[in-house]
């Protein structure tokens, strides 16, 4: 028997992952390649909801907490994941340059947002008015996060790379089986696909698709990322990320036709040098009505345990949130009520 299973390996259960080694806690991992939504995930780490000029959720905290988790991790895997990127918000008006000099002087915003206006110096990109600077950002690099853990766990022996199916699985007097699997406990941090899981498929998880399109422009030689009615993100190598969208009726993995047009739609409203698409992927956010994480004990059974719901902000909000969960299950401490699926469970669960 085993402390922990854990099913799905995108941010969430990676980040999990982390706290039961870094507290010698004993798991299993079970997972299926078919949740994207980590893989094809931009990544940036940025504190700033760019549309709104206003401070994400929890933001400060999840940046200090998110910093040092990859720093150890990319120790931990031998490979590079941190990128230090600058991103520029691309201002469209006079008023919105104004808008942001006054969401600098706010608290929390003040240690985020330069209130240097920074001008436009590349002809490849259409900017006027300038741009705004956050500070402290960078970008992870999600793919080789994932596929280099999925490679740690293999070594290990703690991956047993399968769908997971619910009629293999039992509660048992000490915790949970799952087939040849015994635990003590069991987390599902499995995306979008917790809409399968019957014990927690009440929980209203909404799902929102997003599409990237990657260009190669090797005239454009930006190294900011920029955000305008799009992101566009360097990745090396004259190719640059571009995205993404929010289709809220498409729940599946693929690429579409309408979400490129609408990409290259916004694009060449702001870009003015040539460019080429040469790749386009997707995936299904796990997004949630309130925009908080899903975290917490099934209401019934204390044995079975939900990561869940990080949405568009995943690389942030992992490290800070697994932690939560793992004090919850080790230390019977309270989880954040904004993010406890507690505040559910009234009006959804039957």
């Amino acid at each position: 028997m085993v402390d922990y299973l854990i099913v799905g390996l995108g941010l969430a259960g990676i980040s999990f992952c982390e706290q039961l080694e870094k507290n010698n806690k004993s798991f299993k991992v079970i997972s299926d390649t078919s949740q994207t939504s980590s893989i094809v995930a931009g990544g940036l780490y940025n504190p700033v909801i760019l549309k709104r000029f206003t401070l994400a959720w929890q933001a400060e905290e999840q940046m200090k907490e998110a910093k040092s988790f990859y720093v150890s991790l990319e120790n931990k895997l031998g490979v590079k994941l941190d990128y230090t990127l600058p991103v520029y918000r691309r201002f469209h008006s006079i008023e919105e340059q104004n808008l942001w000099f006054e969401a600098s002087d706010k608290k929390g915003l003040d240690k985020f947002l330069n209130t240097k206006i920074k001008p436009s110096t590349n002809p490849g990109i259409d900017a006027p008015f300038g741009y705004g600077e956050v500070v402290g950002t960078g970008r992870i690099d999600t793919q080789t996060l994932v596929s280099s853990y999925r490679d740690y766990l293999r070594t290990k022996g703690l991956l047993s790379e399968e769908t997971f199916d619910f009629s293999n699985f039992n509660q048992t007097e000490g915790g949970v089986k799952y087939g040849s699997f015994s635990a003590k406990k069991i987390v599902f941090a499995e995306g979008f696909g917790l809409k399968n899981n019957p014990f927690f498929n009440y929980l209203p998880l909404q799902g929102s698709k997003g599409e990237y399109l990657f260009i190669k422009a090797p005239e454009l030689k930006e190294g900011r990322a920029i955000k305008s009615s799009v992101f566009i993100i360097p990745q090396g190598n004259d190719i640059y990320r571009v995205g993404a969208n929010y289709e809220r009726n498409d729940k599946t993995n693929l690429p579409t036709e309408s979400a490129k047009e609408e990409l290259l739609a916004k694009l060449r409203s702001v870009l003015k040098t040539e460019f080429e698409v040469v790749d386009q992927v997707a995936g299904v956010r796990p997004t949630v009505v309130d925009r908080k994480p899903l975290v917490g004990c099934h209401p019934e059974i204390k044995s079975l345990y939900v990561l869940n719901g990080f949405g568009s902000r995943g690389v942030l909000i992992g490290p800070s949130v697994s932690k939560q969960l793992y004090a919850l299950v080790e230390g019977n401490e309270s989880l954040d009520p904004e993010i406890d699926i507690a505040r559910f469970t009234q009006k959804y669960y039957r």
